[in-house]
């Protein structure tokens, strides 16, 4: 039986299949410049404060050639998250790959707070702040696509994790529920998502990480 495969909205818009295949092509400026140019702009002010007008100013390219190629300023930003998602994902595997478990799940947590606090001043967590602009009613603020992708990062995120946990229990490492245990660690890093936007002291966020690894592990013998 041969495999189907469900094209997410963004990659619809991307590939130039369906009713906007006309308006996709010939393309008039670089895709992957423009999504990369875009969520810097959303991570920074949020979608309710980026207007196409200020991606197209920072892109050089014209307003008119973002509303052809993506219809809204919310598919935008999908295709944006959709793109930031996957090389977040990348380098979080990356991370989870090696060293012992304590190691890894360090590792994973200073990940995670370095990508909180990059720009100047620190952005946050973009998936945090676009939860916030989820829409209470149909035509305000993001959509049920959005949802679905920060739902699906999320899950994803904490399926890595897991796995992290069950290669420890082979070693030795762990003798938990990895599944418990990851979903946990995870909800964690929602919870220094919003202390970040709080206090912003990096150092309080380091110091919760540390005792979060040492609550699943048990402290390091020294």
């Amino acid at each position: 039986m041969s495999k189907i495969t469900f094209l997410t909205p963004c990659q619809i818009l991307l590939a130039g299949i369906g009713p906007w295949r006309e308006k996709l092509r010939p393309r008039e400026f670089d895709h992957d410049d423009v999504l990369r140019i875009a969520f810097d702009q959303f991570w920074r002010k949020g979608v309710r404060g980026t207007s196409l007008s200020d991606i197209a100013r920072d892109a050089g390219v014209q307003r008119g050639s973002l509303y052809n190629a993506f219809g809204s300023k919310e598919a935008l930003f999908l295709c944006a998250y959709q793109r930031y998602a996957g090389e977040y994902l990348s380098a979080l595997q990356k991370t989870l790959s090696s060293g012992t478990l304590r190691e890894r799940l360090t590792a994973f947590f200073n990940l995670t707070i370095k990508n909180f606090r990059s720009g100047s001043p620190p952005r946050g967590c973009p998936t945090t702040r676009g939860l916030m602009e989820l829409g209470s009613v149909e035509g305000e603020g993001l959509d049920e696509n959005a949802r679905q992708a920060f739902a699906d990062l999320i899950a994803r995120i904490t399926g890595l994790v897991q796995e992290a946990l069950s290669e420890g229990i082979g070693r030795g490492e762990f003798k938990g529920n990895p599944e418990s245990a990851a979903l946990h660690i995870v909800t964690i890093t929602r919870g220094l998502a919003v202390l970040e936007r709080a206090f912003g002291d990096e150092a309080r966020l380091r110091k919760i990480a540390a005792h979060t690894v040492d609550l699943v592990l048990g402290k390091a013998i020294r």
